[in-house]
């Protein structure tokens, strides 16, 4: 469905787009494909690595309307990748995260929508699910924003849509990156908030064949989530290190021990499909009349349980000590 299209990746500098970029083009022909960020940097490097005629390096800042507005002219899908996503960050600078993640929100859309943009998906994250943190608030305020947009585009054809995932393996500024460089600077014990403590895991891989599935499922106003496995902290730090000791440093503000992607509260809203669950919206749209149950592509799911909630302490799925070492070695770590 990417055949001959133009595609624009916000944040496209990131782990994410590199891992999108490299799909797309080695899978798809695109008439264009646009890295739209706003560090010059980032895109000069990334130019070296993906030279090929169809990519276009856009700099621009999310917060700015009308160069994003100028940058999707003639585009067909959209990916809103871009985001400032450090909780620690996001506390201590409140007004940029809010102006970057909300207000930026507002400037895809509105963009999408002058420029008759046909699909847009907006990454979100687990932490957007009953927030803890100014991070995961302002992401809530972001998923929120893309759900409505379809009541926003009225005549337009534009449709949107949001792919919810957990921590990202080896992504920049996550856990096993850091507890690599710690075990490679021969550190004596690696530092864990609490043994209790456990994360949903997905790939790089996994995120962008989440995102790209999503594309041709969605109806627009869908949260889509996929079905991944837990990691627990303590079994992540035996798998890198099986001989470091662990030390306790307590929960960082902003933190929880589990991570929630489904909350109970939007039970009555969540479809249980083979490979995900889709949280249809509370709100109406004006436009069209949607059964969220079947998708673009035919598949059914069944509406969950009451007080249904996925959450990494409750999942099913638990890698092991030995897997967690396996998809480390397999990813380079």
């Amino acid at each position: 469905m990417f055949d001959n299209k133009a595609i624009l990746i916000t944040g496209g500098t990131g782990s994410f787009g590199h891992a999108f970029v490299r799909r797309i083009l080695d899978e798809y022909k695109p008439s264009r494909l646009i890295v739209f960020s706003r560090d010059e940097l980032k895109q000069y490097e990334m130019a070296q690595k993906f030279d090929s005629p169809e990519m276009r390096y856009f700099i621009g800042d999310v917060r700015d309307h009308d160069r994003v507005s100028m940058a999707m002219r003639g585009v067909d899908y959209v990916v809103h990748a871009a985001a400032l996503k450090q909780v620690p960050a996001a506390e201590y600078n409140p007004f940029e995260c809010i102006k970057t993640n909300i207000h930026g929100a507002e400037a895809v859309i509105r963009a999408s929508i002058e420029n008759n943009v046909s699909k847009v998906i907006a990454l979100s994250t687990d932490k957007a699910a009953n927030p803890a943190n100014l991070y995961g608030a302002t992401k809530l305020c972001s998923d929120k924003l893309f759900v409505a947009g379809n009541n926003m585009a009225g005549g337009h054809q534009t449709s949107f849509s949001v792919v919810r995932y957990g921590n990202v393996v080896g992504s920049r500024g996550s856990v096993v990156p850091y507890f690599r460089r710690l075990i490679d600077e021969g550190a004596a014990e690696l530092p864990i908030t609490d043994p209790r403590m456990t994360r949903f895991w997905i790939t790089l891989d996994q995120g962008v064949d989440m995102v790209l599935r999503g594309f041709q499922v969605m109806h627009g106003g869908e949260v889509f989530v996929p079905k991944i496995p837990s990691v627990r902290v303590t079994d992540l730090a035996k798998a890198m290190a099986p001989d470091l000791p662990m030390q306790e440093i307590g929960i960082r503000p902003g933190e929880k021990l589990h991570e929630l992607m489904c909350p109970a509260n939007d039970a009555h809203l969540t479809y249980d499909f083979k490979d995900s669950y889709v949280i249809r919206p509370s709100i109406n749209f004006v436009s069209k009349d949607v059964d969220f149950s079947v998708n673009a592509l035919g598949e059914k799911g069944v509406l969950v349980e009451a007080e249904f909630e996925y959450s990494s302490g409750n999942n099913p799925h638990f890698l092991t000590v030995e897997e967690i070492g396996e998809l480390n070695r397999r990813l380079g770590f």
